[in-house]
């Protein structure tokens, strides 16, 4: 998709509380990895009589990841447990780099971004506990959700207003958009999402 120039009305207002350098972390970014749990769910795990595991995905947070990738954004998850069901909910979302039972992340961020000859000032990532705290030091642009402990949210250079499972990831994604100039097409374009197949 083309860059909307000059700045829609729309991409102003998201971008309007944000620093200028903080718009110029979220502009170089080619790569934007989430964590799952506590970022994409609500961080609970649901457990049936047969011990199967549920986790609760947010349709908005699913949306946002494909307007990144429609966009030409990379976008990766990397989770510290693993569980079929996120293979499923990548799958759905048509993401490729999903990384699970990684401890590790900032390694494995470093992997992905080699292979994409990207350096890690183009990379974002997003998370909310101890696991995260080496990759969000090290990246571009670090994000976190409210409801993260406050020294995971201080290493962040920016907070999400909805809590993690309820829109954060949305927030982040709408925030990189706009500040790339791709965000205000959605709103001239006749296929608002410019998107086919289901609304995920």
């Amino acid at each position: 998709m083309l860059k909307n120039t000059p700045p829609h009305p729309i991409e102003s207002v998201l971008l309007a509380p944000l620093t200028e350098e903080v718009v110029k972390r979220l502009q170089a970014i080619r790569l934007m990895a989430f964590d799952v749990d506590g970022v994409l769910t609500d961080g609970r795990l649901w457990y049936g009589d047969q011990g199967e595991v549920f986790k609760s995905f947010h349709a908005l947070d699913g949306h946002g990841l494909r307007l990144l990738k429609e966009c030409g954004i990379t976008v990766a998850l990397i989770t510290g447990r693993e569980s079929a069901i996120v293979t499923r909910r990548a799958s759905e979302l048509g993401i490729a780099e999903v990384h699970q039972n990684v401890r590790d992340k900032l390694s494995c961020l470093k992997e992905i971004a080699k292979e994409r000859n990207l350096t890690l000032d183009q990379v974002g990532y997003m998370g909310d506990d101890l696991i995260d705290i080496t990759a969000m030091r090290q990246v571009g642009f670090a994000a976190s959700v409210p409801n993260a402990p406050h020294y995971i949210t201080q290493l962040a250079h920016w907070v999400a207003h909805l809590a993690g499972g309820s829109g954060a990831a949305r927030e982040c994604c709408d925030l990189i958009l706009a500040a790339q100039g791709y965000l205000g097409n959605y709103f001239a374009a006749d296929n608002p999402t410019g998107l086919t197949g289901v609304i995920q």
